[in-house]
């Protein structure tokens, strides 16, 4: 039986423009992206804001590589509304969408480098999540854009971090949101929005997967598929091996066991509960963001998070 939680915490600051992608920092700073402002920003443990870079379009999810460097996914921009309530969210493509990207960002100097735009003459479209391995290389999702009546069929793809190589490892795939890696490096995991789907692929080498027949629809094999109107956006991995999956319209964070039992879920106060980052000394703090009224949340967990590739931890 799934155990109904409440995610509670302390505020570590508000106002931010629909943050996404928390990265907890060894000095207590949570570095996030702010889609619209289309920044990376620094928020201090005080709860101040330092904008470290303006990369325009629409930075959607970021990672430290193993060079110290932040790798940021660049969507290309969305356009935003306002509900009733205030909550802020995201529409369609933006008017001025400048195409889908990965970057790379100097966190001292605030240096800007765009690394891909395009896989074998096919552009990036809306690239949403990224996850390091030892290697030093990147998974990343491209979710795609909605054009009106038209949205894109998504895809996942690795890179190497010096910009030399991309290879396309899944397409098509609907709405690739979250992805990470298991405990020991061997499985990928990918969490569709749109479908509630959370999928597992087994990889063989470098920036290739093993692919499942007919049924699967594009080689995966089905972990979870949650009940409801739900949509998967981030997700972590615990080091236990469960997969935090920040869960929209429901609002909060669902853990699933990789035999894909829901374990748990963490209600958020609000509908878009978009990202997760383990932290702290002992990677028992979690960094939440909640986008629709651009909160930073820190709270504790009841378990450890999985220490990533490249992460540096707080001295106690």
């Amino acid at each position: 039986m799934t155990r109904m939680l409440e995610l509670a915490g302390r505020e570590m600051t508000t106002g931010l423009q629909f943050p996404e992608g928390p990265v907890a920092m060894p000095d207590g700073s949570v570095i996030v992206v702010e889609i619209a402002r289309r920044t990376l920003t620094r928020v201090l443990p005080d709860g101040r804001q330092a904008v470290i870079a303006d990369l325009g379009g629409g930075p959607n999810g970021a990672a430290i590589g193993l060079d110290g460097k932040c790798y940021v996914c660049n969507n290309g921009g969305f356009e935003f509304g306002h509900e009733p309530d205030g909550l802020f969210r995201p529409i369609r493509r933006a008017d001025d969408y400048s195409g889908g990207r990965i970057e790379r960002v100097d966190l001292g100097s605030g240096k800007v480098e765009v690394l891909y735009t395009e896989c074998e003459g096919i552009s990036l479209k809306g690239p949403n999540d990224i996850v390091f391995d030892d290697r030093g290389g990147f998974w990343f999702t491209d979710l795609g854009k909605i054009y009106d009546r038209k949205m894109d069929r998504g895809a996942v793809y690795y890179a190497r971090a010096d910009g030399s190589f991309i290879r396309e490892a899944v397409h098509p795939i609907i709405t690739p949101n979250g992805i990470g890696l298991s405990p020991d490096g061997r499985t990928l995991y990918v969490a569709e929005t749109e479908t509630s789907r959370l999928w597992s692929f087994e990889i063989t080498g470098e920036g290739e997967l093993a692919k499942l027949p007919f049924p699967s629809p594009h080689g995966g094999r089905l972990v979870a598929g949650l009940p409801g109107y739900q949509r998967f956006d981030s997700l972590k991995v615990e080091a236990g091996g469960n997969i935090c999956v920040a869960t929209l319209m429901r609002g909060g964070i669902s853990v699933i066991s990789p035999d894909g039992e829901w374990l748990e879920f963490h209600a958020a106060p609000e509908v878009y509960c978009t990202n997760l980052a383990f932290g702290g000394p002992d990677l028992r703090k979690v960094y939440v963001t909640l986008s629709g009224f651009g909160t930073l949340l820190e709270v504790d967990w009841p378990r450890a998070g999985l220490k990533l590739p490249g992460q540096v931890l707080p001295n106690r």
